[in-house]
């Protein structure tokens, strides 16, 4: 881009983001003949409308009471690039050098900034390249703050060339420089790299300080290397920063204990802990479901006199919510509020998740009311809880309305909103309606994902309506999805359900050929679905290829088994099974001992199965609905109605 001398590139803005309000000739009404570079600076400063700023900016360019000097070129640069105007930037810069004003180290970091904060760090790399055309040369905090943009947006691949142009160059790098690069490295998961970079530090003379080794500490307790991120860590006088580093790798892989220890350590050595020590402790007890010892850490900070966050409250509703302990989030939702701490959308949406994993939708609609009213506003994610919520309720009605009230107050639903709403729809049968809302995903450039797909099939499978899910199943690949284990889990449960066994042996074939995982799930499915056809040798064939490739059965693979025995007659077979659930950890449940009488009073006899009942009872375990209808069946086939109900009134008598 060239100019004539003396051309003016501030009369060829084209980009304005915000409509003039002043016109020049009213500017220039309001403005003294004389100006001061204060004058300006200040004007400049205080002028809210970057529109308004930028043609006072040009009409003093092309006034005579005042030339614009590095300073007021500085700040329009800054306001310009807090709006992300760059290209009225650049303009700027290619006018100072018309001008013959040099570009400071302070004016060239403010570009770079912008060009980060726009996320255009190619753009900041391609004006470094021009440096010297402005008259500017680079400098290590030039370099530094580069490096810093490229980092922040993952150009990895740029920022060692960048390093070894900065030696050439003869600019000696600093702490920051190697911090920068620190970070890259750990970002890119390098963390030898990073390793042998600090040693390079130490060599050059510069000493790495907190934040040089806080990097590499917290790199490597995300790898759960945190054996080896505590002896790096005595390499440097331990602060606040690097215990809680540490005390987070720690949290991550449930090392509690280990974590307190670090806590009792930071006393011993002078290190206070600081909000963040404490909330990374206590929200781990709460995931580990101790929220005993989480409130206990919440009053240990305030017995050491530091003041929970709003994250500290947020941890504690969470994890008390999601073990459906509602009134006790409630509680702590109030002791909050007293300590003066407003709600942010993170502590509603977890307070939300609570009530609705404990079916209280009537607390939840009240709770996201207020939400409403305060300042605090709804996201999708509020939004697609209540929609979960109303879903597994199976209330569509409610779901539609919180549906349209999202829609109404302008909040635009994501996938798994879309999910939620396809979920309930399809609870409640509505396919065709749930089909529509995919084509509306489309539209509105929100995609369906592979859980959106397994929502409708799991719907359509249980309706007993498999040909269209199969349908569904195929279209996957058009939307850009492809099934995964759960969707292959659903399909195989529906066919077999439906005796469709050929197509069920295909879709297994096709699992094993597309390397998808099989779960006990998808075991399971496959032995009930085999067992439900008279297919018992087949079954388990499938059961033992699980057992072999490292898969625990549970109590529902024993009773599909044992249900199979005693309906075929092998109840010997079955007695075993249920013997063999104790010793690897299993409990029988009322549906074991229900197959096994089931198979006693058909195989073997009445008394047979009435001591099974005993033990079943001496087990702890009640007989239901199901287990009684077994026995008054056969009891009835032998001794008459009349004489069963007596003979087992006796029996629960005598117990």
């Amino acid at each position: 881009m060239y100019l004539k001398e003396g051309c003016s590139l501030l009369l060829k803005v084209h980009k304005k983001s915000v409509p003039l309000i002043l016109t020049v000739d009213k500017l220039k009404s309001k403005i003294p003949v004389e100006l001061k570079e204060s004058d300006v600076l200040k004007r400049l400063k205080y002028e809210e409308n970057i529109s308004t700023a930028l043609e006072y900016f040009k009409w003093v360019t092309n006034s005579t009471s005042f030339k614009h000097t590095p300073l007021t070129y500085k700040l329009m640069m800054e306001k310009l690039g807090q709006h992300k105007e760059m290209d009225s930037v650049q303009y700027l810069l290619q006018q100072m050098k018309l001008e013959g004003i040099s570009c400071s180290e302070d004016i060239f970091i403010n570009v770079i900034d912008s060009y980060r904060r726009a996320k255009a760090p190619e753009q900041a790399l391609k004006t470094f390249y021009r440096i010297q055309d402005f008259g500017c040369k680079p400098t290590v905090r030039i370099y530094n703050h580069l490096l810093d943009a490229l980092l922040s947006e993952n150009r990895f691949h740029m920022i060692n060339p960048i390093y070894s142009n900065m030696k050439k160059d003869g600019v000696v790098p600093n702490v920051y420089t190697y911090n920068i690069l620190l970070k890259a490295l750990c970002k890119n998961d390098r963390i030898d790299g990073a390793q042998k970079l600090l040693v390079e530090m130490s060599n050059r003379g510069c000493s790495p300080d907190e934040v040089s080794y806080t990097t590499i500490v917290s790199s490597l307790c995300k790898l759960g290397k945190v054996k080896e991120a505590r002896e790096v860590a005595m390499r440097f006088t331990p602060t606040a920063p690097i215990y809680n580093a540490l005390i987070n790798g720690l949290c991550k892989i449930y090392s509690t204990k280990e974590a307190v220890d670090l806590l009792y350590e930071m006393a011993d050595k002078g290190v206070d802990p600081n909000v963040i020590t404490y909330t990374m402790i206590l929200n781990a007890f709460a995931d580990q479901g101790d929220i005993g010892l989480s409130f206990a850490m919440l009053s240990k900070m305030f017995v050491s006199g530091c003041s929970p966050n709003i994250h500290s409250f947020t941890c504690l509703i969470k994890g008390i919510s999601l073990r459906g302990r509602w009134h006790e989030a409630l509680y702590v939702w109030d002791g909050m509020i007293k300590e003066g701490i407003s709600p942010n959308v993170v502590a509603y949406n977890a307070l939300l998740h609570g009530l609705c994993l404990a079916g209280n939708m009537n607390m939840a609609l009240s709770v996201c009311n207020a939400m409403e009213k305060s300042d605090c506003h709804p996201n999708s994610t509020t939004y697609s809880t209540l929609i979960d919520g109303f879903a597994k309720s199976g209330d569509v009605i409610k779901a539609s309305e919180i549906w349209n009230r999202m829609i109404t107050l302008g909040c635009r639903p994501n996938v798994v909103v879309y999910t939620c709403m396809v979920d309930v729809l399809c609870r409640n049968f509505m396919f065709e309606q749930a089909y529509s809302l995919l084509d509306n995903m489309v539209i509105e450039d929100i995609p369906p994902n592979t859980i959106t797909f397994n929502k409708f099939i799991k719907g359509l499978c249980f309706s007993g309506r498999i040909e269209w899910a199969m349908v569904l199943y195929n279209q996957m690949e058009r939307f850009g999805c492809s099934g995964n284990t759960a969707t292959y889990n659903e399909l195989l449960d529906g066919l077999f359900k439906c005796n469709n066994l050929t197509v069920a042996l295909e879709l297994v074939r096709e699992m094993e050929e597309n390397d998808i995982v099989f779960n006990l799930v998808t075991y399971n499915t496959i032995a009930s679905g085999l067992c439900h056809m008279g297919m018992l040798e087949e079954a388990e064939e499938v059961v033992a290829k699980m057992l072999v490739r490292g898969i625990k059965p549970d109590v529902l693979t024993f009773n599909i088994l044992m249900n199979a025995y005693c309906k075929g007659g092998k109840v010997e077979s079955g007695k075993q099974l249920l013997n063999a659930m104790s010793p690897v950890g299993l409990h029988p449940d009322f549906i074991s001992y229900t197959c096994l009488i089931d198979g006693l009073c058909s195989w073997t006899g009445l008394e047979a199965a009435i001591c099974c009942l005993q033990r079943m009872i001496n087990d702890g375990i009640s007989p239901k609905i199901s287990t009684w209808n077994v026995l008054v069946r056969h009891l009835f086939s032998k001794i008459g109605y009349g004489s069963a109900l007596e003979y087992l009134e006796s029996i629960l008598a005598a117990d």
